[in-house]
């Protein structure tokens, strides 16, 4: 009981470790996804190749199963033909057993090209996942490019006043974690707009900033307001 609590406080432990990391490095994480889906892709082939080569193989024993029987026959009538009835019971024989060949045969690769055919189907499939994927990594790197770069500019619009540093202290660390979550959730479930949500959150700041700094002015009115309102537009925007 104790060992089996052990393990799995182990495991929960590293369980988020490997999340915090995978945040910290989402390319490395589109890589390895990347990664296996063609390891399965590659194995998927060969196992195609050896389902397209077995089939092949069949139907080389099918033609000659059909010839022998074809054979067989021919010297089955001239057995009969003859009145040599020990031979021809030996071809009738022969003949029965060729037959059920031909129709196992038949059976086996109508088995093998529909398995042929699904493997193609899930080659096709593979290929499209792949390509997928790295559209998906290269559009939400970007994505995530431009929320890094949008949150310094946050930080900067918030260091324009010194009390505006304080009063935005709050928010910009509201800020960081709500578009962390934002992207973790953009990237596992690719439902939610990230723009969108990033966009909210930039006017939200915006406005935070805009009033510490209008409380500000109304605490020293020392700053002519004139001077103020282009900052103030600004951040507005």
């Amino acid at each position: 009981m104790i060992l089996s609590r052990l393990v799995n406080l182990i495991r929960g432990k590293l369980s988020q470790w490997m999340k915090s990391r995978e945040r910290r490095d989402p390319a490395a994480v589109y890589e390895a996804a990347i990664g296996e889906c063609q390891r399965q892709y590659f194995r998927l082939r060969e196992a195609a190749a050896s389902i397209l080569y077995m089939r092949n193989k069949l139907a080389r024993q099918l033609d000659d199963a059909r010839s022998e029987l074809q054979n067989t026959g021919e010297q089955l009538e001239l057995a009969v033909d003859r009145g040599d009835d020990e031979a021809a019971l030996f071809l009738i024989g022969r003949k029965d057993r060729v037959a059920e060949d031909v129709e196992r045969i038949k059976v086996e690769m109508g088995a093998l090209t529909r398995e042929a055919e699904a493997a193609k189907h899930n080659l096709t499939a593979f290929q499209s996942e792949i390509q997928r994927l790295r559209d998906e990594k290269a559009r939400n790197l970007v994505r995530l490019a431009n929320a890094e770069a949008r949150l310094k500019l946050q930080n900067a619009i918030a260091g324009l006043t010194p009390d505006a540093d304080i009063a935005a202290l709050e928010g910009v660390r509201e800020y960081v974690e709500r578009a962390v979550a934002s992207l973790a959730n953009e990237l596992e479930s690719g439902d939610a707009s990230l723009d969108a949500r990033l966009g909210r959150l930039h006017t939200e700041q915006a406005s935070q900033a805009a009033r510490a700094q209008l409380d500000e002015m109304k605490r020293s009115r020392r700053i002519p307001i004139p001077l103020l309102l282009p900052v103030e537009v600004e951040l507005a925007h």
